[in-house]
């Protein structure tokens, strides 16, 4: 094989002279070009209008012929307005594979345009077969920017995107109902405006490393939107069917780290905002140092003594202040044999066992607490009293003995 000839500046000439040639067919190119691209993929038609991708089209064929045969240290303007188009492209929502078909297929038609200028000159013809790597490269060069600036605008569009989702979803948390907000909201986030749904609150610790709950929690007839906040993280849940709170409840228990709390089913998008009021009052019922993700139908007397905090103050010194005065730790066992008695449902043989004594000492525990208080366990009223007063205790800052 004889040695392959290299690129002369006869050759550039000769690429030059074509190209100048060609510029004069783009028109007539661009016809062409637009109507296989059409023939290959009708959605091209449907993204722009014609008038406009022709337009377009011809502005980014006339730019690369030009630079096929300018000068090597010329500036890229055909770099310049590809990265435009692939900016414009994603913005239009065209896909990307037909972004860089489009590119190649006009590379083609201005190569075959340019080997169809030398006619049977075969001196002409080998002076543009010499310049193929020029073309071809300008060509990927294009398409590549293209692409590249398509993809960066994509990702820039989705988090924008993400954003505002995010602000709708915001903006429902908090209580705002206006109708045109709820119906961007139920059609950007893809949820029904008059759906069944829930809100989780659940507060982290910074200082702990963990997976995102969205990535743990998934399961049937549930849909989780989770919004971070400055130390709690919450989570709007769509139910689907008849899946309810029982559900839901078990789907959280033990796969993210409490403590949470959980609100009634609400209807509506329009109720998130009272949703989530709701689940961070059932989140103030979890005592310090709780693990717990409660729902807020379960925790009424709680959340009561927590929203009253005044009432909830009174409640310990009116009837929790004889206790006040004694030593820290007497009262704690007395608190938890109250606590033990009323989870057993008053049988004092049961507390027993949770407290490991004999039963006649969770009696006598009992009968010490009615003394301090001046309560009777037996009488439904007083009992209402000690069970509130307890709550409030453990969920409120007691008061100060001397301020009594």
């Amino acid at each position: 094989m004889g040695r392959r000839r290299r690129r002369t500046g006869d050759d550039w000439k000769v690429l030059a002279q074509a190209c100048a040639t060609l510029l004069e067919r783009v028109p007539e190119l661009v016809d062409e070009h637009l109507r296989e691209l059409h023939a290959y993929e009708p959605a091209y038609g449907r993204i722009l209008p014609y008038d406009q991708h022709w337009q377009e089209a011809q502005e980014a064929m006339r730019i690369g012929i030009e630079m096929i045969s300018a000068p090597r240290n010329s500036p890229r303007r055909d770099l310049e307005h590809a990265d435009e188009m692939g900016r414009r492209r994603a913005a239009q929502g065209m896909p990307l594979e037909l972004v860089v078909h489009a590119y190649r297929h006009a590379g083609h038609l201005v190569w075959d345009a340019l080997i169809e200028s030398a006619g049977t000159d075969t001196g002409q013809l080998a002076a543009l077969m010499q310049s193929a790597t020029t073309v071809w490269s300008a060509v990927d060069a294009q398409a590549d920017t293209a692409s590249e600036a398509y993809r960066a605008a994509e990702l820039e569009l989705r988090r924008r995107t993400d954003e505002q989702l995010q602000a709708l979803l915001d903006a429902l948390l908090q209580g705002q109902r206006s109708p045109e907000l709820v119906s961007r909201a139920a059609a950007g986030l893809d949820l029904p405006e008059q759906g069944r749904y829930a809100v989780v609150v659940l507060r982290y610790d910074r200082r702990e490393e963990r997976e995102p709950f969205h990535r743990q929690v998934q399961g049937e007839g549930v849909r989780f939107l989770w919004r971070m906040g400055a130390d709690c993280e919450l989570g709007v849940v769509a139910l689907a069917g008849d899946t309810g709170l029982d559900a839901l409840s078990e789907l959280l228990d033990g796969r993210c780290p409490g403590p949470g709390g959980i609100s009634p089913v609400v209807v509506g998008l329009t109720e998130l905002g009272r949703a989530r009021r709701l689940a961070e009052l059932a989140l103030r019922t979890c005592p310090p140092g709780s693990r717990e993700i409660v729902r807020l139908d379960r925790r009424m007397a709680g959340a009561l003594v927590v929203s009253q905090p005044e009432m909830a103050g009174l409640l310990v010194s009116d009837v929790l202040g004889g206790l006040l005065e004694l030593d820290p730790a007497d009262r704690a066992v007395l608190l938890e044999t109250l606590d033990a008695w009323l989870d057993c449902e008053g049988s004092a043989g049961r507390a027993a066992g949770r407290l490991y004594c004999h039963r006649n000492t969770v009696f006598n525990r009992l009968r010490r607490l009615e003394q301090l208080t001046s309560r009777s366990l037996s009488r439904p009223r007083d009992l209402t009293e000690m069970t509130l007063a307890l709550d409030a205790f453990r969920l409120t800052p007691p008061p100060d003995p001397r301020a009594v």
